[in-house]
């Protein structure tokens, strides 16, 4: 069931919309303060003697990876967070099959932030390290696409602008928290340990929960097993959809590796050679992590502006377009990167050349992203649209995976290099989206 279409009660959007935008808003505070320490805490204390000892399952892991004790510390962190990163976009699948199937998004949903909260918990302690990993990789699984999958039914079918329009400001909603999130969690661990910062990210996921929980009545009908609604069978146009669906986010993994490197290498590059004194000391590597989410939310208004100008003109690019745009934009923020090491080191690169391939980040996050994730919501068949949804998080998983394996180098080729080379992922992904955008745009047109 979607919402009633008169119901515009939040910016002109549904009520539901607001208690979705702040429980992930919450969850990405967790997320987001989480992961802009995890890289610097695995290369600086828990990887280090007196701490690596204590880790459980270490062993066990580097065997599963295939990877020898002689492994640098970088490059077996880089590899660590490219797995985690991926496996907390591969579960979202699985999650939207189990709602879709039999606990429903509502229950799935409140599943996955009760994990995900125990997850922050564990990751308080050195030992139970992989354990935190292994919860919230499961937690997100059936929180992610669920929440997604619910925003889209918010809307009539026929309201694909004001979905689209939704979506964006879901996402830029919740980078709120992932602006919030570095920059507390990152000052509290700097401040008084690595635990602290972690402790902090569990508190604000128990809050995420209790959000959703109070906005439960607002959301879609659930689809449980008493209440599921039960779909017909595929037609042959719906499958076909279906496929030409998967290859566009098949077309999205080169974006997923160029975009997220700035979580693993970019706040290593942040911490070795950006210059992070001020008047009143020093700041965090890890509220470089904020930059891009920050951009993602103040860029929104103008850039929605920008394609409301475009649409009346008649040169607004269709979804497909809008994600090639994403990619390119990806390769060259890490060209910045590369462009700033060769100008500066080994010195200190200074802090405003520092921010700018971050911020370029965030503005490129909001072409790709969002608009898969409209795209997918509008076009793909309604018995399948909670597993497509899911399904979009694949591309991340293979995407984050591969980003940790290329990480493994930044030390093997050095800062320059290393950043040309994700500029050329991100560039090649643009190259090839603009090759097919035109078959795809007619294939998933009604009556293309």
């Amino acid at each position: 069931m979607t919402a009633a279409s008169d119901d515009r009660v939040f910016f002109g959007h549904p009520r539901g919309l607001a208690y979705l935008v702040f429980t992930e808003a919450w969850e990405r505070f967790s997320y987001y303060g989480m992961t802009s320490l995890v890289v610097l805490y695995m290369v600086q204390q828990l990887f280090l003697p007196g701490h690596v000892e204590h880790v459980v399952g270490l062993a066990a892991v580097r065997g599963m990876l295939g990877l020898g004790p002689g492994v640098a510390d970088q490059a077996l962190a880089s590899i660590i967070f490219g797995w985690y990163s991926g496996l907390v976009y591969f579960t979202p699948i699985i999650g939207g099959f189990v709602a879709d199937r039999w606990l429903g998004t509502r229950n799935t949903v409140i599943l996955g932030a009760a994990l995900m909260s125990a997850g922050h918990i564990a990751m308080a302690f050195d030992r139970s390290f992989f354990v935190a990993l292994l919860l919230l990789i499961l937690g997100s699984g059936a929180l992610k696409g669920n929440i997604s999958a619910q925003v889209g039914r918010l809307y009539p079918a026929a309201e694909e602008s004001r979905r689209t329009q939704g979506y964006t400001i879901f996402s830029a909603g919740i980078n709120v928290g992932a602006v919030a999130g570095p920059l507390v969690c990152g000052l509290l661990a700097a401040r008084f340990g690595w635990h602290i910062g972690f402790g902090t990210a569990g508190a604000f996921m128990l809050v995420a929960m209790l959000t959703y929980l109070a906005g439960v009545r607002h959301l879609p009908t659930d689809r449980g097993p008493a209440t599921r609604i039960v779909h017909p069978p595929m037609t042959a146009a719906e499958r076909r959809r279906t496929r030409v669906l998967i290859g566009v986010i098949a077309l999205t993994v080169l974006p997923n590796i160029a975009y997220p490197m700035i979580w693993n290498v970019g706040i290593l590059w942040a911490d070795q050679h950006a210059s992070l004194a001020t008047p009143i000391g020093a700041i965090p590597a890890s509220w470089f992590n904020s930059i891009d989410a920050f951009v993602s939310i103040v860029a929104v208004p103008p850039l929605v502006a920008y394609w409301r100008w475009q649409a009346r003109r008649g040169r607004e690019p269709g979804d497909i377009g809008k994600i090639a745009i994403g990619s390119a934009l990806a390769g060259a923020s890490a060209a910045l990167f590369a462009l700033a090491s060769a100008l500066y080191l080994p010195g200190r690169v200074p802090a405003w050349f520092a921010v700018l391939p971050f911020a370029g980040m965030g503005v490129a996050f909001l072409y790709f992203w969002p608009t898969l994730l409209a795209l997918i919501s509008q076009a793909a068949p309604p018995k399948v649209n909670a597993t497509l949804m899911g399904g979009a998080f694949l591309s991340l998983f293979v995407g984050s995976v591969a980003m940790g394996w290329v990480g493994s180098y930044y030390e093997a080729l050095g800062p320059t290099a290393f950043w040309l080379l994700d500029a050329a992922i991100g560039v090649a992904g643009a190259l090839i989206i603009l090759a097919v955008h035109r078959p795809l745009t007619r294939a998933l047109t009604p009556g293309g």
